[in-house]
């Protein structure tokens, strides 16, 4: 867990609220796991403004090629700052820092739920799954189809997509219902893995109990120093009949499905 300037390769615009990022990840010598993140600086190493790093989930894992891809929401001044990056430069990248996703070798077939950039998170772990030729099924779920970034590149894998969004009213929560719920009847699902929307984790986590399945869920939390020492990102987890508070950064962002307190 160390600061690495990596090697920008490509910095793009992909929709109108979304970039796309491809590093230079050669130089890493740490496992990096479906999950987890890295801290990154959004601007120049000499100046403060904006002073805080911001974490991004990492959107793909390419071994071969030794990259890694980072799909981010540009919201605010730090992501605005990123777009200024050109390739060839260098940034600041802090990590791999969290805890990531436990695919189970057991697991043959996986749905995956994902609402906007939630997508980035959950599709680095559908190309794991892949990879060790699991079934994978995955909803994704956005305000607009110009949203859905990861919808090509997932059917492209081998990634059984279906998509609703707000604009043509299939995303609210009982329509994903159904639609989870036919897909319980047509597929034997192992495992659930949910991220970027806490009415639609909390769909998960009713779906999970009733069917007395597994599951995982990847936190979205604002952060100061992603290292477990400002405790800006805590959280609640369930621990028997007691809930506790843990840390998103280092405990997380991923936890078990059925331990999170979603208020």
């Amino acid at each position: 867990m160390i600061a690495h300037q990596v090697q920008i390769f490509s910095n793009v615009k992909v929709s109108d609220r979304y970039w796309h990022m491809t590093v230079d990840a050669s130089g890493l010598s740490e496992t990096v796991e479906p999950g987890q993140f890295f801290n990154i600086l959004c601007g120049n190493s000499d100046s403060l403004i904006p002073f805080l790093r911001r974490p991004l989930s990492v959107y793909r894992i390419d071994s071969d090629r030794q990259t890694l891809e980072f799909l981010y929401l540009v919201k605010g001044s730090g992501t605005k700052k990123m777009t200024e990056f050109q390739a060839g430069e260098s940034i600041d990248i802090f990590g791999p820092l969290g805890t990531g996703f436990n695919l189970q070798e057991s697991h043959s077939t996986i749905l995956l739920l994902a609402r906007g950039v939630g997508i980035a998170t959950l599709a680095a772990l559908a190309y794991k799954a892949v990879a060790e030729n699991k079934e994978v099924i995955a909803i994704l779920s956005a305000r607009s189809a110009d949203d859905l970034l990861s919808a090509d590149y997932l059917t492209s894998i081998g990634v059984k997509v279906y998509k609703v969004t707000d604009e043509d009213g299939t995303s609210d929560v009982n329509k994903v219902e159904q639609l989870i719920n036919d897909l319980l009847s047509e597929y034997d699902i192992d495992v659930l893995y949910t991220c970027g929307s806490k009415r639609l984790s909390k769909l998960m986590q009713r779906i999970a109990k009733r069917e007395g399945l597994p599951g995982e869920i990847a936190l979205e939390e604002h952060m100061g120093c992603a290292m477990g020492v400002c405790f800006a990102c805590v959280c609640s987890l369930k621990d028997g009949d007691e809930t506790k508070s843990v840390r998103v950064c280092v405990e997380g962002p991923v936890f078990p499905l059925e331990q999170v307190v979603l208020s």
